[in-house]
């Protein structure tokens, strides 16, 4: 059960939740673009926590009245019932402090974010770029089981139908607390198309899941960029525009680059140009602060870098497994597919295990 220490936690963070819910009432809100994104980024987080705290109370409430008809029962019929309803009250009421426990670990402040997906063939030739288009694929059937909205913001299509590169954006609830983890090497062990005495090739794909930055975020300076514009091209250099649409944009204090030619309108292609540029930005900055906190990458599973191998997809016996919790699932299949839940879901239980047990040691050490 909860201790009293984290009841009046709770108690704060509930009063704060109805707060923020009377301030994004007031119409006022509105006119102040920068306070209402950070009011509603604040209302998602802590939204959750209120549900469970509430539903908590009205448990131990009922825990509470079943014992006092406990001890005043006479029937014995009636007396087993109470007490079965002891039993399950009790067990809501541990299961309700264990998510609660979980759900006050510190959280990502990136969590509630969109993000900018950008995934890239590697090692593997043809085949890579083929993996490349499944993987994309498979996050395309993954977003649409959470109902998040996709929509390609680059993509580099190969004439076999692969990807060199594609960059999509995702917009929906909590999109980045789901995907972070996704960032990495994929590798794929199977027998290319092209491949005619039946030999498994191996190849590999990375991705990256950058949590997309808003203009507060990251202030770009129009005299820090170079822009050019050109004639978009399709697979094999096909022209599909008579017009320059095609952006190009490089930061020159920092040497990124970001190509965009999916709309066939320049503005268009611009923003979400600087769109990409500034989730790199800010995934830079994230990155060096995360450089400089080494203790905590340490209780991290994995390190999230992008030259890390984190999971490994194998067509001839159906098996994907992730590396970084040595989880290995026989359904392949399912999981390219979209069923991607499946190992999201352990990687983020095995995370928030790992932070709890690292809480205890420390409140352990403490004493």
């Amino acid at each position: 059960m909860l201790n009293t220490a984290l009841v009046e936690q709770l108690k704060g963070v509930e009063q704060k939740f109805e707060k923020i819910e009377r301030d994004l009432a007031d119409p006022n809100i509105w006119e102040d673009r920068e306070l209402q994104q950070k009011l509603g980024r604040e209302h998602a987080e802590i939204r959750e926590i209120t549900s469970v705290f509430r539903a908590y109370r009205e448990t131990e409430q009922a825990l509470k009245d079943a014992q006092q008809m406990e001890q005043t029962e006479s029937d014995g019929e009636l007396l087993a019932m109470c007490r079965e309803e002891i039993e399950q009250t009790r067990g809501e009421l541990e299961r309700l402090s264990e998510r609660l426990q979980i759900l006050l670990l510190p959280k990502d402040p990136n969590d509630a974010r969109n993000v900018i997906l950008e995934i890239r063939a590697g090692t593997g030739g043809d085949e890579a770029t083929l993996f490349a288009a499944e993987l994309f694929r498979m996050y395309l059937r993954y977003a649409e089981r959470m109902r998040w909205r996709v929509e390609i913001l680059d993509a580099n299509e190969t004439g076999l139908g692969g990807y060199k590169e594609v960059i999509a954006q995702i917009q929906g609830d909590r999109v980045y607390s789901r995907l972070k983890w996704e960032s990495g090497v994929h590798r794929v062990q199977r027998v290319p198309a092209t491949e005619t005495q039946g030999r498994v090739h191996t190849s590999a794909v990375t991705v990256a899941v950058l949590p997309e930055a808003e203009e507060v975020d990251v202030q770009i300076e129009e005299k820090d960029l170079k822009i050019d514009v050109y004639r978009s091209s399709g697979p094999g250099g096909q022209s599909v525009n008579t017009t320059d649409s095609a952006v190009r944009i490089t930061h020159l204090p920092t040497g990124l680059v970001v190509t965009c030619q999916d709309e066939k309108s320049q503005h268009k292609n611009k923003a979400k140009a600087l769109t990409v540029l500034r989730s790199r930005l800010y995934d830079m900055e994230l990155e060096r602060k995360k450089a400089e906190e080494t203790a905590m990458r340490r209780s991290q599973i994995g390190s999230g870098d992008r030259s890390e191998k984190i999971r490994t997809y194998n067509f001839p016996q159906n098996r994907v497994t992730d590396h970084r919790i040595s989880l290995t699932l026989y359904k392949l299949d399912q999981v390219v597919n979209g069923a991607l839940q499946d190992m999201i879901e352990p990687l983020t239980s095995s995370m928030q295990a790992e932070m709890l047990k690292a809480g205890a040691t420390s409140m352990a050490e403490e004493r």
